[in-house]
């Protein structure tokens, strides 16, 4: 692949996934995108790569973009964002929707739904508590095959070893052969759909927690900021977003502002979003509002 070719495909997967490429990912690309290449019938990466511009190359775009993306987890990754899910978000949120009796919860980057499902588990232990309310986790994701994956909750040995507890392994797995699978009490808690995090957030209805956690590392500033802002419209007043280790919305966005009490934790901020809505009214009352 020469580097007119690596350029194109930077532009693009960036304009299309928000992904960005550094020079020193080239070698990575081609070895993601030669079995990729060989299974449309190319002999090379850069065939490939020249192809995505002509009128049928939607599908391998589409293809590229799935192959690119970084599908790796684990249940209840680091382990820290869903304690606070379970002992700071749960308890605060029980008590402040204890009027309408409804949870919204969205997680942005799902993959293969080892993060959905572990907060479906946190929310099983509160099962008693929760008897009675509306509870909604939807888990979106850029890449088909891995949501595809998700949905069927099969997972291997070493998937279910590296972060599910034995106690909750027997109450929401079951064994066949050498794999896993979850429950079908806790696979119809989550609702799976394919999503891009640059498309338009209208229409998704707010939410009481986003997890939005090891994606927003892959992009550049313009886009963190972008999808933060988006993401402060669909987080509720008193709701939470979680971010991954290592990424912050500081000195991104004054939206957000970090829990007082727990690191990685922000709410939205109301200073904030008092002047975005003051600043969007007359766009409001032009389409009639919500």
């Amino acid at each position: 692949m020469v580097s007119v070719e690596f350029e194109y495909l930077c532009s693009l997967l960036r304009e299309r996934s928000g992904i960005v490429l550094t020079s020193d990912k080239q070698n990575l690309a081609e070895n993601r995108l030669l079995s990729l290449a060989r299974r449309f019938g190319l002999d090379s990466v850069s065939d490939l790569v020249r192809s995505l511009s002509r009128p049928d190359g939607e599908a391998r775009i589409v293809a590229v973009i799935e192959a690119m993306t970084t599908n790796e987890t684990m249940f209840f990754r680091d382990k820290v964002p869903f304690a606070q899910f379970r002992d700071v978000m749960l308890p605060r949120l029980l008590k402040a929707r204890a009027g309408h009796r409804r949870l919204r919860i969205w997680c942005a980057a799902a993959s293969m739904g080892q993060e959905p499902y572990s907060i479906a588990m946190c929310l099983k232990e509160r099962a008693d508590e929760l008897a009675g309310w509306q509870i909604e986790i939807l888990a979106t994701d850029l890449s088909s095959d891995a949501l595809d994956y998700a949905k069927d909750g099969v997972y291997s040995q070493f998937d279910v070893q590296r972060g599910v507890p034995i106690r909750s392994l027997l109450q929401h797995f079951s064994k066949a052969d050498h794999y896993w699978q979850i429950s079908t009490e806790l696979r119809s808690m989550v609702r799976f759909e394919r999503f891009n995090l640059l498309d338009d957030f209208a229409g998704m209805g707010t939410f009481d927690v986003v997890f939005c956690r090891n994606v927003l590392v892959y992009f550049d500033p313009a886009i963190k900021i972008d999808v933060l802002e988006r993401m402060s419209r669909v987080v509720g007043r008193d709701g939470y977003l979680v971010l991954g280790t290592g990424e912050t919305a500081a000195g991104l966005t004054d939206r957000f502002q970090p829990s007082e009490d727990c690191d990685g934790l922000f709410a939205a901020n109301p200073v904030a979003m008092i002047g975005s809505q003051v600043r969007a009214a007359p766009h409001l009352v032009a389409v009639g509002g919500h």
